[in-house]
């Protein structure tokens, strides 16, 4: 999923908001990426992992710094500002001491850290990460990703780096740049001494910001990458140009191509297990609040059927969108999933058939209705291929399901069952 800055930046490129898309990117750690930018020629600071183990003594004895960054290792932003549940603050550090290194590290690992952008209770920390410190003269941004707009790649560049982008895209657009890429091309040098001067470096940095955009490009395209994101892109006091922070994403169809990278995936800080468990059969799940678990194929029909659910009274507890190629045994894994949350008081599944079979889907409900002696009301709309044969199998289930007629009827349906 891309991050709120870049979307920002895309909405302000665009002039309008991208369209809700079915998205399940791998996530990676701050060094597993680093790790990626550094094996494709990136210039990067040199880091270390530990991971409070005895290892750690040797490792930063051999580490030899001027100054140390030690950063805790989760899925969120705002570490720096982030407290740990052992009531330790910040999960970002600068030291020059190697004792520092250390007792920091114990701090960190195996406590919860809470940020603005993790669950309340926080996410546990099992590596942290020590860098050699760099002192930054200049901050710029740098993104390139796939835009469904421009239909393929394009580069985003702003030189209000280390900022909050999405309020440099807002309030001072003049500070943006957006240049559509050949996927099948290297960047020319003259685009990229473009970017470079518009990211105001200068003198010989002007050459090596335009090769560090080069690898990154490069990177990209290797690695099957939806988005690389490098915030800040910095210039130091030695005149060299290097990726400070880096987030990547991936196109999940590689799976198969970049086999190494996606064993790297990190599931276990997913703030709902449900979660977890909808991605390894290719679901995509998202808890709410309410009572009513909703069974869609698509992210829009999901946020419609979420909507009519409150428009007439009730709450959805979830977003369950099992796609267009799903099969009877992804059905019964949404059922299972669905009736895990002890909020789901009944469900409601709605699915249009176009590329989906109703008849599929409608035989995956009632076998799921069978196997899991399902005992909350259930409400049934199905529409398209191969429909009139789904709803005789519904039909002659002998199982306690009301089937609607259209979508508003089903939402109806599903909130007077609860009352």
């Amino acid at each position: 999923m891309l991050r709120t800055g870049t979307a920002a930046v895309l909405r302000h490129v665009n002039k309008k908001v991208q369209s809700v898309q079915q998205i399940r990117n791998l996530n990676l750690l701050e060094f597993q990426s680093k790790d990626l930018l550094q094996k494709h020629g990136v210039a990067i600071q040199e880091f270390k992992m530990l991971d409070a183990t005895t290892a750690d003594l040797e490792v930063v004895k051999k580490f030899e710094c001027p100054e140390y960054v030690v950063k805790a290792q989760i899925l969120a932003g705002g570490r720096g500002k982030g407290v740990f549940d052992n009531g330790f603050k910040g999960g970002v550090h600068i030291t020059t001491k190697k004792d520092d290194v250390l007792s920091l590290t114990k701090k960190m690992i195996g406590n919860r850290l809470i940020t603005k952008q993790t669950p309340k209770n926080g996410i546990l920390v099992k590596k942290v990460m020590v860098a050699r410190s760099v002192n930054i003269t200049r901050e710029t941004y740098l993104c390139i990703l796939l835009d469904r707009e421009h239909n393929g790649p394009v580069l985003i560049a702003s030189p209000a780096g280390g900022m909050d982008i999405e309020a440099v895209a807002e309030e001072t657009p003049e500070k943006i740049k957006t240049v559509p890429l050949d996927i099948d091309k290297p960047i020319p040098n003259d685009v990229l001494l473009d970017v470079a001067k518009f990211l105001e470096f200068k003198g010989a940095s002007l050459q090596h910001c335009a090769n560090e955009i080069q690898k990154l490009y490069t990177l990209f395209k290797a690695v099957d990458a939806v988005q690389i994101e490098i915030n800040p892109l910095a210039e130091i006091d030695t005149g060299e140009v290097i990726s400070v922070d880096a987030k990547l994403n991936f196109d999940d169809n590689a799976a198969f191509r970049q086999k190494e990278i996606f064993a790297m995936d990190i599931t276990e800080e997913e703030s709902d297990p449900r979660e977890v468990e909808a991605a390894k059969h290719n679901l995509n799940y998202v808890a709410m609040d309410g009572n009513i678990g909703c069974l869609v194929n698509g992210a829009g029909l999901a946020m419609a059927t979420m909507d009519i659910i409150k428009l007439n009274g009730g709450e959805p507890a979830n977003f369950l969108d099992v796609g267009g190629g799903v099969k009877e045994d992804q059905v019964m894994k949404a059922f299972q999933i669905l009736t895990s949350d002890p909020k789901v008081k009944g469900i409601l599944v709605n699915v249009f058939g176009g590329i989906v079979n109703c008849a599929t889907i409608a035989n995956g409900v009632v076998a799921a209705s069978k196997t899991l002696n399902l005992n909350v009301p259930l409400v049934v709309r199905l529409e398209g291929t191969n429909v009139d044969e789904a709803r005789k199998i519904l039909k002659n289930s002998g199982l306690a399901i009301q089937t609607a007629k259209d979508l508003d009827d089903a939402a109806q349906k599903a909130v007077s069952a609860l009352n």
